[in-house]
């Protein structure tokens, strides 16, 4: 099953990213990392790792992402 992305990009202040190319990048950073994460998920559960954890181990990775510092307001 594909996660398909979001329909709307929003941004900091709720409105929508609109740039083309920024939508582009977001769109194909999404599949690719659904991909990968399907992946370390299938290879986890196929060499035992219970689904509910590494359920739990994958929205922890995310829960910890570092948010960057943005120069310039981009």
């Amino acid at each position: 099953m594909t996660i398909a992305a979001p329909a709307v990009w929003p941004q900091d202040d709720g409105a929508p990213v609109s740039c083309r190319e920024k939508l582009k990048l977001l769109e194909d950073n999404h599949a690719e990392l659904a991909q990968v994460m399907q992946d370390a998920f299938e290879d986890a559960v196929l060499m035992g790792v219970d689904a509910a954890a590494m359920r739990r181990i994958l929205t922890e990775m995310v829960e910890h992402l570092r948010t960057p510092k943005r120069a310039g307001g981009h």
